[in-house]
């Protein structure tokens, strides 16, 4: 049996260990079809199912960002560029002047997209998002009707009062 680690990233809590490890400790933590382990990674909603980051797979760079900020981004380069070397996969993350905050939230966007590459449609992340367009969706739908409702109220009303003034 190996040993397990626990590292606190942001809000999500990460286990790292060898698949049958998981086996034992929880059903929910799986490998995935192509040899990589997933992990129960808790948002602030949801537990996600992601894939384990070797960063022996990664090559990382700091480089310069852009957009507004003027010198103090020209100057600084706290912009994170991880590349995960087994897929080519690569990721800009230039969100806040902090490399440290940065760094954290490149490998969490990194997570997300090799999740998707391993497990294409099935990701959870694209069936969340593809529930959240039809939410979305139905919400803007239901919205419609009511407005349209409204107006055939206010044009019946409109032909109501013509009526009634129309026979005084």
């Amino acid at each position: 049996m190996s040993l397990i680690s626990c590292m606190h990233s942001l809000s999500r809590v990460i286990w790292k260990g060898s698949p049958s490890v998981f086996h034992t400790i929880s059903p929910m933590l799986r490998p995935l079809p192509t040899g990589l382990t997933c992990v129960l990674a808790a948002g602030k909603k949801d537990f996600i199912d992601l894939p384990v980051l070797n960063e022996e797979e990664f090559e990382e760079q700091f480089v310069r960002g852009s957009g507004p900020g003027g010198q103090a981004t020209n100057k600084t380069s706290n912009c994170v560029v991880l590349k995960h070397i087994p897929t080519g996969i690569v990721v800009k993350c230039h969100q806040t002047r902090s490399v440290d905050i940065n760094r954290k939230r490149a490998r969490d966007i990194m997570r997300e997209r090799l999740d998707v590459f391993y497990k294409g449609e099935e990701s959870e992340i694209l069936v969340k998002k593809k529930e959240s367009e039809l939410r979305k969706q139905e919400k803007r739908r239901k919205a419609n009707e009511n407005l349209e409702r409204k107006r055939l109220f206010k044009e019946a009303l409109a032909a109501e009062s013509k009526t009634g003034n129309d026979t005084v």
